[in-house]
């Protein structure tokens, strides 16, 4: 059965002025190979049999932020999948990665709740407003919470730049906000992260799969990630029998 079409079309991922900035400019010629290969062993099983370790303090210190928009589920999958990518890239910075993960959507609980799913997850939503003022408030969140903990001035400065633009930035300026990106992607292929996300989008599962696999995998950046993605999406549809729930 073809996908139903009176959902709304997610809106293309496309490049921007971003890809002239010295930053995406680097990127690009130290990984001329997209996704980005990986010379590690790759783990592909459900994501719940490795959960994120450390950074209890951290975590403490944003509790507040995880109670809207389901970043109680959200960050927390996102980063045991940061993990995971940190293990396949060892040459990545694995504190940066994990930190600004951690923290990249605590700042939709400093945004008009009331406008996060109308703008937020409809329209031409990856450029809506509301997207930025997120980024922007988890960069005062970050800015908050990591200098009492001990974090350096600089390394405050390298998270605040993963998060700006995570959403609204079509291009990474390191493999460390690649790996972001890309985590920020995969757990929406685990059970969980379906049942949360296609309400979000008021689609049915069937369909928010599909465009998993038909939208989102092609932008993943790194080769571990697609492992990761394609065997999660596998057991997913499987599990929510969505060859049948059309």
């Amino acid at each position: 059965m073809s996908i139903n079409q009176n959902y709304p079309q997610w809106a293309p991922s496309e490049p921007d002025t971003h890809t002239r900035d010295p930053r995406a400019e680097e990127f690009a010629r130290s990984h001329p190979i997209l996704p980005i290969p990986t010379g590690q062993d790759v783990e592909t099983a459900p994501i719940a049999m490795t959960p994120s370790r450390g950074f209890t303090q951290l975590w403490n210190s944003v509790a507040p932020e995880t109670r809207v928009r389901g970043n109680s589920v959200h960050l927390p999958l996102s980063v045991a999948y940061a993990e995971r990518l940190c293990d396949a890239y060892p040459e990545a910075d694995r504190e940066l990665v994990l930190v600004s993960i951690l923290l990249h959507d605590t700042g939709w609980a400093h945004v008009d709740e009331s406008r996060i799913l109308s703008e937020g997850f409809g329209g031409d939503w990856r450029k809506a407003a509301i997207r930025y003022e997120h980024e922007e408030q988890g960069c005062v969140v970050a800015r908050r919470v990591l200098p009492p903990l001990g974090y350096g001035a600089d390394f405050v400065e390298q998270v605040c730049q993963i998060i700006d633009g995570h959403d609204t930035r079509a291009v990474a300026y390191s493999l460390e906000d690649a790996l972001v990106r890309d985590a920020d992607r995969l757990w929406r292929f685990d059970t969980a992260g379906i049942a949360l996300a296609s309400s979000w989008f008021a689609m049915d599962t069937s369909t928010y799969c599909d465009r998993l696999e038909r939208e989102i995998i092609p932008e993943l950046l790194t080769e571990a990630g697609v492992q990761m993605a394609r065997a999660d999406f596998s057991r997913s549809s499987s599990l929510l029998r969505t060859e049948a729930l059309r």
